[in-house]
């Protein structure tokens, strides 16, 4: 079914989905619905640990809880539409489709500045341990974190704004499992160079900052832990950046191959693998790595978990 006006302008999208899994959508809309309560319930839990526990109200913790919250949006904008889609409910309004896009980069790019801060809080902990109490106090946290949500509303409402002002002739059908930039580009039968110039150029500045901060930080880290002496004060040092690492490196690797590149035609599958990578198992991944390699968040819901089956039991 296509909806469309004489003037062609599509009033309705259809959202292909994962056309190659048909005689398996039973098993993974099973999969996906655990994966997606799973990560609302991790990243809720470490949200929720961290800010009804005074002595975690500190920036590394104050990061950590923004990241978890940030993820229940990042994945909520996402996973319920594939849900759907799997269902056989594949269509998505125009309007629907846009605000997708938007809230999908807006949080994607908080995310990108977010981990960048967090790094920087790693920084000033290991290598100007005297100075860090007064410099990144909780009002600086905050100013941190809300600077990563301004950059991140203001960028995606530009991108979103030209993808607003192409045309549709052809088709309606996305080829992919949610509404994107580059399959919405895919699509159009209007010239696509400035969309495709202005999110090569946003997306590569935004990520080579973002990830560059992050590196120059995590070298000088590295410098200062292998100046520590004892063996203990290098792995306790260490521990503190392991979590935000791994999570780095998994965001960024994703994001960078699916949004850094001049051209707007790429196989759909791959565009899909990317997309399951940031939008799922990222998200997922988070609570898992921060609560099993950080001791504090450990005890704290260890005593939970205990407090709750006495209750019951």
């Amino acid at each position: 079914m296509m909806t469309m006006s004489n003037n062609s302008f599509v009033t309705q999208f259809i959202i292909i989905g994962f056309p190659e899994l048909n005689n398996a959508q039973g098993p993974l809309f099973i999969l996906l619905s655990i994966v997606y309560i799973f990560t609302l319930n991790g990243n809720a839990t470490v949200f929720f640990l961290i800010c009804s526990h005074q002595k975690l109200h500190v920036p590394l913790y104050i990061f950590v809880a923004i990241l978890s919250f940030l993820e229940i949006w990042y994945t909520t904008v996402t996973i319920p539409k594939m849900l759907t889609n799997l269902l056989n409910d594949k269509l998505i309004s125009y309007i629907g489709c846009l605000l997708q896009i938007y809230f999908l980069h807006c949080l994607g790019i908080t995310e990108t500045f977010l981990l960048t801060a967090m790094a920087f809080d790693r920084y000033q902990a290991i290598c100007n341990p005297l100075r860090y109490p007064s410099i990144m106090t909780i009002p600086c946290c905050l100013k941190m974190a809300a600077l990563c949500w301004v950059i991140g509303i203001i960028t995606a409402l530009t991108q979103t704004i030209l993808l607003s002002h192409l045309s549709y002739c052809d088709s309606n059908k996305v080829d992919h499992i949610f509404c994107d930039s580059t399959p919405l580009m895919n699509l159009s039968c209007s010239d696509t160079s400035l969309n495709v110039k202005v999110d090569f150029t946003i997306n590569s500045f935004l990520i080579c900052i973002a990830f560059s901060c992050i590196m120059l930080s995590y070298i000088k880290i590295i410098s200062a832990v292998l100046k520590i002496k004892t063996t203990e004060g290098r792995k306790k040092a260490f521990s503190t950046c392991g979590a935000h690492l791994t999570v780095v490196l998994l965001f960024f690797g994703s994001v960078t191959f699916m949004y850094v590149r001049l051209t707007k035609n790429t196989s759909g599958n791959y565009d899909r693998v990317m997309a399951v990578i940031y939008t799922v198992l990222t998200p997922m991944c988070n609570p898992v790595i921060y609560s099993l390699r950080n001791r504090e968040i450990r005890e704290l819901f260890r005593k939970k978990f205990n407090s709750f089956f006495s209750v019951l039991f």
